[in-house]
């Protein structure tokens, strides 16, 4: 398990964070600020990438809608590095292919209280079968209010839903206020 040292700088942290993400055959992998820019180029660039990957239409969309969501969730909840005030919004995502199909990981920075609540969520999320994830969705759709970062809480539940595969997640504590949080999800082939 990685901590964090005092001698270390926050960007070595993530770094070493960032390489524990990493298996399969790498696709597409990034780290640093994250910014709508950034976003989108990596959504071309792995357009582009898919389009010379065997992989049937169907598998091919779902992967890029599930990358869609991820990458709108590091871009919304992701926190600035915590002892850098002026520093960017930092992160990491990597697509590969795998045995048994395509991973997508993200990581980013968030504060611990937050981490308590999402942990809470994707346990939630992760307890669920097919149908009741379905009922959770249009309950939470019909039921919650939207957030100033535009989403009611409905992305993970969402990624569950179209991959019907469990949420893999890990918080790496950076220090007593911030964790490194890395969601790993499989599409299957």
């Amino acid at each position: 398990m990685l901590e964090f040292s005092p001698n270390k700088s926050t960007s070595d942290f993530i770094s070493k964070c960032y390489a524990s993400m990493q298996s399969g055959d790498i696709i597409v992998a990034y780290k640093g600020e994250i910014n709508a820019n950034i976003i989108a180029d990596t959504l071309g660039l792995v357009e582009a990438k898919l389009l010379h990957e065997t992989v049937e239409n169907l598998v091919r969309k779902k992967l890029y809608n599930v990358l869609v969501e991820c990458l709108q969730n590091l871009f919304h909840h992701v926190d600035k590095v915590p002892s850098r005030e002026n520093s960017p919004k930092t992160g990491a995502f990597i697509l590969s292919k795998t045995k048994d199909g395509f991973r997508i990981a993200t990581g980013n920075m968030v504060r611990v209280d937050k981490g308590i609540a999402l942990k809470e969520k994707i346990d939630k999320i992760n307890s669920l079968s097919k149908e009741e994830l379905k009922e959770f969705y249009k309950f939470v759709l019909n039921n919650q209010s939207f957030s100033e970062k535009g989403g009611g809480g409905l992305g993970l539940i969402d990624i569950a839903r179209k991959t019907g595969n469990k949420l893999n997640y890990s918080f790496t504590p950076f220090n007593e206020e911030y964790s490194f949080f890395n969601l790993s999800v499989l599409i299957s082939e």
